[in-house]
């Protein structure tokens, strides 16, 4: 357990809390090890029926920690709790809800296309700048993205780091609602509260005949692949020295 990452488990609702405000909630190894160990006591404990994820601060995340994705890119290092975090996502049987507000950066969005309920503040901008790092997307969005929002506007988001809003995405599938920022924690307890009360067997096999596990987590593995030879490509260098150094990348030099 990491301290930025908070667990509850009250009235079968297992809450993880992201909570390292001071630098947006970004991930690190730490953090998505926890977060793993969360969805994972879900799946093995019958207490849980349902998962709430949730954050501190004024930000859901601001993504990935680019320290860790730079140690990466110059180590050569293999990032296994971010890999174990996506399977867990794939894999998880139980209800997730999310609840959202202000900035979800790169992974703060695509896990997104995981959760069963989504519920966003009316701040919460949604954003997914892959190729913008000279990275490619992940956790099976190249799926799941386009075909809950068109291809073309899964393109914008992914190539051009186009930012989408609560209202949008309540309009185009990718939430459920958008609530002001003061109600948001109260209607997402009270929104898992109500799944925990369901069935928790009909929850279960209606999770799994809208979602085809095994096509998601073969998606992961493919991406995960392309992912990881980007993270140690030159343009990907180039992209975190840029960040480091407070300039513009340039990809001119790249082929």
């Amino acid at each position: 357990m990491t301290e930025h990452l908070r667990r509850d488990l009250t009235d079968g609702v297992l809450t993880l809390t992201l909570d390292r405000v001071d630098k947006k909630n970004a991930l690190t190894e730490a953090m998505y090890a926890a977060l793993s160990d969360g969805l994972e006591q879900a799946e093995s404990d019958p207490a849980v029926r349902v998962v709430l994820l949730r954050a501190e601060g004024e930000s859901f995340t601001a993504g990935n920690d680019l320290g860790d994705f730079a140690k990466v890119a110059m180590t050569g290092e293999n990032p296994v709790q971010v890999t174990r975090f996506l399977r867990a996502l794939a894999h998880a049987s139980k209800p997730l809800v999310a609840a959202v507000r202000g900035r979800a950066v790169g992974v703060g969005t695509t896990l997104l296309l995981h959760c069963d309920l989504v519920l966003l503040a009316e701040d919460a901008l949604l954003t997914t700048p892959f190729v913008g790092l000279a990275l490619v997307p992940e956790a099976a969005s190249s799926l799941l993205l386009p075909a809950r929002i068109g291809h073309a506007r899964a393109y914008a988001m992914f190539a051009l780091g186009e930012a989408m809003g609560a209202a949008e995405a309540v309009a185009c599938g990718l939430a459920n609602k958008a609530l002001p920022a003061e109600q948001l924690d109260a209607v997402a307890r009270d929104t898992a509260r109500r799944l925990a009360s369901q069935p928790a067997g009909a929850l279960a096999a209606t999770k799994r005949l809208m979602r085809d596990a095994g096509v998601i987590a073969g998606v992961m593995e493919t991406e995960s692949a392309q992912f990881l030879n980007r993270l140690r490509s030159p343009e990907a260098r180039e992209a975190f020295q840029a960040f480091a150094e407070r300039r513009a990348p340039d990809f001119s030099k790249f082929g």
